[in-house]
């Protein structure tokens, strides 16, 4: 009777303990991940800032609706790279004169 106690007792602590340390482990990779994203952002970013500097044209005179770069493709469509990295396709219209100081 004593040793049933004993079990008992030894794995419902065993249970709460298990429970408590993936509490902490799930806390930890929820960090983890927005960091991850984060840099994953900004490696999509460079990367494609990269290719549109090499590939299309650069438009000198104006810029995109938050500063942006502004570039040309081959078939006369205006874009400009986000935060993310995406192409964000834009009209004339949307594009605002580049600031000279």
């Amino acid at each position: 009777m004593n040793t049933l106690i004993k079990t008992a007792l030894f794995s419902g602590v065993m249970l709460f303990a298990v429970q408590g340390m993936a509490n902490t482990i799930k806390s930890d990779t929820t960090k983890v991940g927005k960091v991850t994203r984060k840099v994953g952002n900004q490696v999509s970013n460079t990367a494609a800032n990269t290719e549109s500097h090499i590939v299309d044209e650069k438009y000198a005179e104006k810029r995109g609706p938050h500063g942006e770069t502004v570039y040309i493709t081959k078939h006369s469509h205006y874009y400009y790279i986000n935060k993310k990295g995406h192409r964000v396709y834009i009209t004339k219209a949307q594009m605002k004169d580049e600031k000279e100081d």
